[in-house]
């Protein structure tokens, strides 16, 4: 695995972030319950030739604890605030789970800033009945808080060859998860289930990889596949036995398949 070569953090208008690696500009944004780490091993395992710049969301990690903004057009001037903090005019934009979400509204707000766009696990065109069921989970975790969320949840994260084989990083990942500020999962959900923008990813028209765990329950197949159809040459790729949390499980898979896409796409 490689190391990357230069770290450094910072925080702007209360957001911690940090830049690690030299050469090619990407973002990463993580999703509901997950911190700038959790993209780790994608990065090592992307290697030399890439500068990463990692953030934590709003009430999630060192960012600050209050919870929002919770839309996706102030999430993306968030990450508009740290690419101008940084002076990168141009970048590959990567999102994972709510993140994937942002990216997505992100290129369709900042399309001339992005060179590439990667949505991992994430959602576009539910079904009116997987709708409802965000909903249903927000308001319940408006009402019960952030255990609500832990219910059933470590099932959903990871397969279960993982769950056996490493029971110290699941119980991390639910320790990570009690620790947030309740109101980040509530109001996530709202906007994972009032957000869909389907109907407008066919206005992308920039290089775009898609990727999803062949069980993943949340960002399911059909979705990653009907991106796909939506963003005009767009790739996808159902990754074999995974379910949501490809970046713990697979980083040598998501940072292999985003390596060989940027070379497709070179700057």
């Amino acid at each position: 695995m490689t190391t990357l070569l230069k770290s450094r953090e910072f925080t702007v208008n209360g957001l911690r972030a940090r830049v690690q690696g030299q050469g090619r500009r990407v973002v990463f944004v993580h999703g509901v319950g997950s911190y700038l780490e959790s993209w780790d091993g994608v990065m090592a395992e992307m290697g030399a030739g890439t500068e990463g710049l990692a953030f934590d969301l709003r009430g999630h990690g060192r960012s600050e604890r209050t919870p929002g903004p919770y839309s996706l057009t102030g999430f993306c001037e968030d990450l508009r605030s740290l690419v101008d903090h940084c002076a990168w005019d141009q970048f590959d934009l990567v999102g994972f789970s709510l993140g994937g979400l942002i990216a997505q509204a992100c290129a369709l707000q900042m399309p001339d800033r992005l060179a590439t766009l990667t949505i991992v696990s994430s959602v576009a065109g539910r079904t009116p009945e997987e709708a409802e069921r965000a909903r249903q989970r927000s308001q319940s975790l408006a009402d019960l808080g952030p255990l609500a969320h832990l219910s059933g949840s470590v099932d959903r994260w990871f397969s279960d060859d993982f769950r056996r084989q490493h029971p110290e990083v699941v119980e991390e990942r639910i320790a990570r998860s009690k620790d947030m500020d309740g109101r980040c999962f509530s109001d996530a959900y709202e906007v994972l289930a009032n957000n869909d923008l389907i109907d407008r990813l066919h206005e992308i028209h920039i290089p775009t990889l898609v990727m999803t765990g062949e069980h993943d329950v949340g960002s399911n197949p059909r979705m990653a596949k009907r991106m796909g159809e939506s963003i005009r040459g767009a790739e996808v790729h159902i990754l074999a036995g995974l379910r949501h949390s490809v970046l713990i499980e697979a980083p040598h898979l998501v940072g292999g398949l985003l390596r060989e896409f940027h070379a497709r796409h070179p700057r």
